[in-house]
């Protein structure tokens, strides 16, 4: 069983004192963040803790609204900056699901990579992370990674899917 370990940051921002008790190991990426050179600001840490609480695929304005809630002098510039940076060094995907706007989640978690696709309803726009791949499901798409490797010369080190339709409420409407 995993300790956690509390961690209390005292933040002074325009002669407000501001703190947050983190749970150290909370944001497993916190290291890798820093790893790439950058500082880990209040700022930072509140859109990585936004996205690490939630399965959503946020906007970049839903996460601003989140973040808001608990530090007011965060912007929602820095929160786009913020979003630009992680997608950036690979710790957070951005996608787009057809709805004119931007939705990011982590790549991966405290575990490691959780790998899914997704289901778009084009009715409702609900998005399903799916997960529960099937063998067959499993060998297909290694056949096709191999073969578009092979035929490209392309080393494939991911991919993302997307499957569109209409879910079941929408169908039965």
């Amino acid at each position: 069983m995993e300790r956690l370990f509390l961690l209390k940051m005292v933040f002074i921002n325009k002669s407000k004192v501001m703190e947050k008790e983190f749970e150290r190991g909370h944001h497993w990426c916190r290291g890798r963040v820093k790893g790439f050179g950058f500082r880990l600001t209040l700022g930072r840490d509140a859109v990585l803790d936004v996205l690490s609480r939630t399965e959503d695929h946020l906007s970049a304005e839903d996460i601003y609204i989140r973040v808001h809630e608990t530090y007011p002098a965060i912007g929602l510039t820095s929160v786009y900056r913020t979003l630009d940076m992680l997608v950036n060094i690979g710790l957070v995907y951005k996608f787009d699901f057809g709805d004119g706007r931007a939705r990011f989640e982590l790549a991966e978690g405290p575990k490691g990579k959780d790998h899914h696709h997704h289901l778009v309803c084009t009715g409702c726009g609900r998005i399903v992370n799916y997960r529960d791949f099937i063998d067959e499901e499993v060998a297909l798409l290694k056949k096709a990674e191999e073969g578009l490797s092979e035929k490209h010369n392309f080393a494939i080190t991911n991919h993302l899917i997307q499957f569109y339709g209409l879910c079941e409420d929408c169908r039965n409407k």
